[in-house]
Parts: C-alpha cells; sequence; structure tokens
C-alpha cells in the first residue's frame, strides 16, 4: 500500500529566523460584468518564482490574512501549487499578497471549508466499525472495490459530495444534502435511521454502469467503455482542505485500442462550490485516440445540450435497489467539455456524451456539477437548472485573470 504525502500548513510571520520567505503580488481581475463568490485562484509555485523549496504559504488581502494552501500534487515533498479563494465584484480588481515559506509551519489552522476520507472497511463483526484512514492505495489487480468503505475517496464542500468508484468504471457518483454542511464524516456516505431523521442527505444517484457525471470513459466506436484492462489503478487524495481537496485516480498501462496509457484523473473541488474541476493527465502526448465523457441519462430524464460542450440532464428514478425504504430522487447533472477538446456529441443506451480527443496533448481539462432536488438552496426545476449551467458555462470561459508581479 503507497503513501503519500500532502501537506495541509500555514506559514505565519513573523517565522524563524532560520525560514527563507518570498514575496509575489498577484492582481486578479473580474472580466465580466458578474458577481462571483469563492472564485478559485491557482498559482504555480514554479511561476512564483521562489527561490528555494515552497512548503507552505500565506496570503493577505489588504491588511487581511487569508485561508490558502500548499499543495505538493506530485508527491515530492516540495508545494507545486497555491490556491486561495476570493470574492469577486463586476469587473473588480484586487490584489493578494503571497507569502512563500521554505518551512512547514502549523501553528494556525484555518476552518476547513472542505473535506475527504478514503478507509479500509471494517469486516469484523462488532458493532462500531473502525474504518482505517488511508490517503492512498494501488493494485494490480483490480479487486479492492468491496475492501474499501463507500468503494473509494469521497469528497465534499458545503453543498455537495462526491465519490469515485475503485474499479474499472471509476464512476462519478454524487450525495444531495437537504442543508448545506459536510456529512460525510459522521455518515460515512450510508448515514443512519437516526442521521436520516436529522435531516442529513444520502447517496442520490444509482450510476450503475454509466458515466454517472462527468466520468471519463473510452469510445468504442458504438458506446462508452469501462477502463480496463490496466496494469495497476490506484486512488489517492492529496489535498484535504482548507480552501480545497484534490483527489486521484490514475491507471497505468490501460489497453485502449493499440496503444497502453497511463492516465490520472485529478479531481478538485473548491469550497463553496458545487462543480468541480477535472484534469486528465498522460504521461506522454496523445495520439489520435478518442475519449468520452457527459452525464448519465436517468431514466425518463430531461436533456440539455449546447452542441458545443455543455451537456445536462434533470430525470427521477431511485438511487439504489432497495425501492422499500428509499424514495425516488430528482436531480440535476451537467457536464461541461471545452469545444477546442470536442469531436462530436454522441448518444448511447446509458450516457449522453461528448467524444472528445486532443492530439498531441498531454492533458484535458474539463468540469462537472450536480444538483439535487432535495436541497434548500438548490434548483427546483429542469428549467432553473438548466439556465444555471449555461451561466455556469459562461463563468468557465470567462476565468478571471491573474498577473504575478515579484517584490522588488
Amino acid at each position: 500500500m503507497k503513501q503519500t504525502l500532502y501537506i495541509l500548513a500555514v506559514c505565519l510571520l513573523p517565522i524563524s529566523m532560520h525560514a527563507a520567505t518570498h514575496e509575489v503580488t498577484v492582481k486578479i481581475t473580474n472580466p465580466t460584468e458578474m458577481t462571483r463568490n469563492d472564485v478559485p485562484v491557482e498559482l504555480s509555485v514554479t511561476d512564483l518564482q521562489a527561490p528555494f523549496d515552497v512548503r507552505s504559504v500565506t496570503v493577505y488581502v489588504g491588511n487581511q490574512e487569508i485561508a490558502s494552501q500548499a499543495d505538493d500534487l506530485n508527491g515530492d515533498g516540495r508545494a507545486d501549487e497555491v490556491a486561495f479563494l476570493l470574492d469577486m465584484a463586476p469587473s473588480a480588481q484586487t490584489e493578494a499578497r503571497v507569502v512563500l515559506c521554505d518551512t512547514i509551519v502549523t501553528t494556525q489552522r484555518y476552518k476547513s471549508r472542505v473535506y475527504a476520507d478514503m478507509l479500509i472497511a471494517d469486516k469484523s463483526k462488532r458493532k462500531k466499525k473502525k474504518h482505517a484512514p488511508i490517503n492512498s492505495i494501488s493494485t494490480t489487480n483490480g479487486k479492492l472495490y468491496n475492501y474499501l468503505h463507500h468503494h473509494g475517496p469521497a469528497f465534499e464542500s458545503e453543498l455537495v459530495a462526491y465519490r469515485l468508484y475503485f474499479d474499472r468504471k471509476q464512476t462519478v457518483d454524487i450525495y444531495g444534502k437537504f442543508n448545506k454542511g459536510f456529512e460525510i464524516k459522521p455518515s460515512g456516505w450510508y448515514p443512519n435511521d437516526e442521521q436520516l431523521a436529522q435531516g442529513f442527505g444520502d447517496d442520490v444517484l444509482r450510476v450503475s454502469g454509466s458515466c454517472g457525471v462527468g466520468t471519463l470513459k473510452g469510445w468504442n466506436g458504438k458506446k462508452a467503455i469501462h477502463i480496463d484492462p490496466v496494469l495497476e489503478r490506484r486512488a489517492t487524495i492529496l489535498a484535504y482542505g482548507p480552501v480545497r481537496t484534490v483527489v486521484e485516480m490514475a491507471v497505468k498501462g490501460w489497453k485502449y485500442g493499440d496503444n497502453y496509457l497511463n492516465m490520472t484523473c485529478r479531481y478538485k473541488l473548491y469550497g463553496g462550490h458545487r462543480d468541480a474541476e477535472v484534469e486528465v493527465l498522460f504521461d506522454a502526448p496523445l495520439g489520435n485516440e478518442v475519449f468520452c465523457t457527459g452525464v448519465q441519462d436517468i431514466k425518463g430524464s430531461q436533456s440539455y445540450s449546447d452542441h458545443k460542450g455543455l451537456i445536462a440532464c434533470w430525470g427521477t428514478d431511485w438511487p439504489v435497489n432497495d425501492t422499500i425504504k428509499y424514495a425516488k430522487e430528482t436531480v440535476g447533472l451537467a457536464t461541461y467539455v471545452p469545444s477546442q477538446v470536442v469531436v462530436s456529441e454522441k448518444k448511447d443506451k446509458s450516457n449522453y456524451l461528448y467524444q472528445i480527443s486532443a492530439p498531441g496533448a498531454t492533458s484535458i481539462r474539463y468540469y462537472i456539477n450536480f444538483t439535487s432536488m432535495k436541497e434548500t438552496f438548490g434548483y427546483k426545476t429542469p428549467e432553473a437548472w438548466f439556465s444555471y449551467v449555461e451561466s455556469w458555462r459562461k463563468e468557465l470561459d470567462n476565468p478571471c485573470r491573474i498577473t504575478i508581479n515579484p517584490k522588488n
């Protein structure tokens, strides 16, 4: 079992005389007339040009320190990205002072706006199960699905929760909430009767063999296919907050057509967000491989497409096979793929899909989103959901501009 280092630390000033710091000013501009809340700001540590290995960060807006984190994304013990969140007024410009540090300092923690876990399932007969937390696991036989509690990593913001199946499906599954808050740790994804009576949410989608919401799949010319066969599978939680969680599903030696692919699907979920970013990384430039992604065709669902990369649906079905204890759930799903990687729009038996391809590239980025009608803070009609996802697409197409200015 592999273990992956993650960083959750804040570099505080004043700091030890033995610690090195490097300061930059970052200018963030909202190019739209939209008010934007909890705008993710991601900074490459390479672009920040610190003359040392970065291990923590402090961010100030004006004189106020705000929550931030420095994440090690490749497991080498050094931070690769800095992340924080900002609220932006229409056409506004904000400056943030970013102070990088070569030392991990943990004397202050911010209140986390995300949560993530992955647990080895306790298969004993005792009443109180003790599931062991892990942050990385790999297998060469692909049969660990039933040995992981909730079958893979789970992660959530205050609004929504996702889980990723640790098997050949790698399906993105969803958990809907009545109220904003964190539920995965106390419920373990499976709330008991007492928790349900208290107003806990629950799994709201039976994904079966579909792509759920935005799972990357292969394409065999007629339908989406699972990521199989492979030489190795790995699941890793790279960041646990406080601003965002970063979770990966990776495979080595995926026999896809005539090639063997090493591929990592990286999911980023920020505090205050119901949408997640999916970055698919390859260790070598792609050829003419065609993949697909989209949303599940829920039985009797209504679908919506802009035919350029946005696909959404709204439907109602039982979320699990138990139709006595559980009621039907109504959800809205959406996936947005930038048009430059879209090949064509497809429909198979289980999904509304886009074929995607990126010859010569080593990464593909797209976005996933969902709502549950049980939400007291969400969307109650297909019309409201489809209108929202159009606005969401426009916001993604017009990101805030970032300018980095090293301190003289």
